[in-house]
């Protein structure tokens, strides 16, 4: 008899930080929509008045604010061919022991086109981050490149047979990338379909056109194909002051997404921390909220 999928808000500091790939997925699900996703620009430490001096990393502050899931962005901005070189943070010789040391699963943002080679959504260089333990892949657009759902679905089906099943592929929009598409059930299933085991979906009250009816049938139909769904704040939003977070929060509930995602549009390089804190309570409550912040803090270096 195999044990059931723990929940992701259940995970003391050392098995969130291991958890990866389809596990990771699955924990996801299983926490019935109270997992907190903070992405963030991986070259930056916004609270580091002088480098050194008891320096923060975006990803510590989200995490120390209740992110289950750290994702970076721009990766290849601290990347120097061998070694991931964090401000406040220092070196790692892999994406496994970052995460060990912010006590986090860290996913790396992907994407289409020209974009430096350790982000290109290309198999070979989706497998080399996975190698060095990429918690998750995250398929996206950023704003201007012109991204489309058709490109994407062809993207994602590339990448996941060169993947193979194990890996947690996340795939989707956050917002137009410059390239304004109806958002339908029709078009984020096609991701499923081209292999994608979570699909982003902006958040009802983040990009014009996606209500809440539009946006719960969507998710449903994700969800019925099998994957998960993240909810996106993508729109600068996450730099909105707190008294939007229980509007756009409890949509979030209402359509059922799996995992909350907050942007990195606000302080340089990452949302607003009040907003992601107080968007959890919003969501699971202040219990799971403060057990998550509770775990944060920098592990030790071996």
């Amino acid at each position: 008899m195999t044990s059931p999928t723990p929940r992701i808000l259940d995970l003391d500091r050392d098995r969130l930080a291991a958890l990866r790939g389809r596990r990771l997925t699955a924990s996801v699900a299983a926490a019935e929509g109270r997992t907190m996703v903070a992405e963030v620009f991986a070259d930056r430490a916004v609270l580091s008045a002088h480098p050194g001096d008891n320096a923060v990393h975006n990803a510590e502050l989200m995490a120390a604010f209740g992110a289950d899931i750290v994702v970076l962005n721009m990766i290849e901005r601290v990347w120097d061919g061998e070694r991931l070189v964090l401000p406040a943070l220092g070196a790692f010789t892999s994406i496994t022991e970052l995460a060990a040391c912010i006590g986090r699963p860290v996913g790396i943002n992907l994407e289409p086109g020209d974009v430096p080679e350790i982000r290109r959504a290309q198999p070979e260089f989706a497998k080399r981050l996975v190698g060095m333990g990429a918690a998750m892949l995250c398929l996206t657009a950023n704003p201007g490149t012109g991204g489309s759902y058709e490109g994407l679905a062809r993207v994602t089906e590339e990448l996941r047979k060169g993947l193979g099943d194990e890996v947690a592929l996340w795939s989707g929009k956050m917002h137009h990338a410059g390239r304004p598409e109806r958002l339908t059930a029709a078009r984020l299933t096609a991701l499923v379909e081209a292999g994608a085991d979570g699909v982003v979906l902006p958040l009802p009250g983040t990009m014009p056109g996606v209500t809440k009816e539009l946006a719960a049938e969507a998710v449903a139909a994700v969800q019925d194909a099998g994957a998960v769904v993240m909810g996106a704040i993508g729109t600068s939003q996450e730099g909105a002051h707190t008294d939007v977070v229980p509007q756009v929060a409890l949509n979030a509930k209402e359509i059922g997404v799996d995992a909350h995602h907050i942007g990195d549009a606000f302080l340089p390089g990452m949302g607003d921390p009040e907003l992601l804190y107080a968007y959890s309570v919003a969501v699971r409550g202040r219990r799971h909220t403060w057990n998550r912040m509770a775990l944060g803090g920098r592990g030790r270096r071996a």
